[in-house]
């Protein structure tokens, strides 16, 4: 007779959850039955998904809010507050009165946290940095992982030649400093003549295109995803039911697709979140070395580097930027613990 075990290594169950409500329920119903009852993973998902959509509101922002071209010089513009107008480029102060100081904050709706040198509005630029990084975070962590999992599965799968050409590309890749060699692919690819873009099959990328960022930072980090998922499939090619799939003349199609692919999702899913945080991290590293974003867009790298200058002046430049950065690298790392507690196998309720 089976015997429920609710004290499992991991599982935590409420107080009128019994064996019974587990019972018939599949792996991922119990998955995301956990990460409901994890409010803290929910309330890191909403604050990721509120810095999404508030990112996503640039151009409203920008148009209808700050009314003003937030990748347009504007060293000679004006801003009215308060009845007033003022400068958005200011003379220094002091008795000398030398340089030139941005507007700071009006906490209104034009220039609401400042301008920065070139007297546009760090808010909106804000705004549209982050539709940029996230777009070449996300899209370059999904690159990563679809890459790692097609090599890893061929990889593991395979095994013998196969295994050992793959596994040894990834350690090639692997050996070199990760900034390195991103920074060597970005100044290749960036370097090229406006008249003169990159063509790849029927593709044409133009140097300031994100895709470029976003190809280079994703293929950097195809090792770090691989390594975990070629180790799973490994194990997963021992294991009973795929023995037993093959005395049933399973062929490699069903075996990788329907036996291991299945069991390796969940590392995958879990690995996502964290990867978004680390190529955000790395794209505002890159941009801030001026080999990432290209200008006219922006990035909340870019803003940083733009805001180095005016740390003493104008610290919301560069401060401002760096917030966003920290929030969203803490909540999608946040919400990836709470899918790994609820993913870990670990958790899962015992038979006897």
């Amino acid at each position: 007779m089976a015997v429920f075990e609710p004290e499992a290594e991991g599982l935590v169950l409420d107080a009128e959850e019994t064996g019974g409500d587990i019972v018939g329920r599949s792996p991922w119903a119990l998955a995301g039955r956990r990460l409901m009852r994890n409010k803290l993973a929910l309330g890191a998902l909403a604050l990721f998904l509120a810095i999404v959509a508030v990112s996503l509101s640039a151009p409203f922002y920008a148009t209808h809010v700050a009314k003003t071209d937030p990748f347009k010089s504007n060293v000679t513009g004006t801003v009215t507050i308060d009845g007033k107008t003022v400068d958005v480029i200011q003379q220094g102060t002091g008795k000398l009165g030398l340089g030139e100081t941005p507007i700071g904050p009006t906490w209104h709706g034009q220039f609401f946290i400042g301008a920065d040198g070139q007297g546009r509005d760090v808010a909106a630029r804000v705004l549209y940095g982050g539709r940029a990084s996230l777009f070449i975070g996300v899209g370059s962590a999904f690159l990563a992982c679809l890459l790692a999992l097609i090599l890893a599965l061929v990889a593991g799968y395979s095994g013998g030649t196969i295994d050992l050409i793959i596994s040894r590309l990834m350690d090639l890749i692997w050996a070199f400093p990760l900034y390195l060699l991103a920074i060597s692919l970005a100044t290749v690819l960036l370097a090229r003549p406006l008249d003169k873009p990159l063509k790849v099959g029927p593709v044409t990328l133009n140097p300031g295109s994100l895709w470029i960022p976003l190809v280079i930072i994703g293929l950097v980090y195809v090792p770090y995803v691989f390594r975990p998922i070629r180790g799973q499939v490994l194990s997963l090619r021992e294991k009973e039911f795929v023995e037993a799939a093959v005395a049933q003349g399973a062929g490699s199609f069903r075996l990788v697709f329907r036996e291991i692919l299945p069991n390796v999702l969940s590392t995958v899913i879990v690995l996502l979140p964290l990867m978004i945080a680390t190529t955000i991290l790395t794209e505002a590293a890159l941009s801030y070395l001026s080999i990432g974003v290209q200008p006219p867009q922006a990035s909340w790298g870019t803003i940083i580097e733009d805001g180095q200058g005016l740390l003493y002046t104008r610290p919301w430049v560069a401060i401002a930027p760096g917030i966003m950065i920290v929030l969203t690298v803490l909540a999608l790392n946040v919400f990836g613990d709470g899918l790994r507690d609820a993913l870990d196998p670990r958790s899962k309720v015992r038979m006897k």
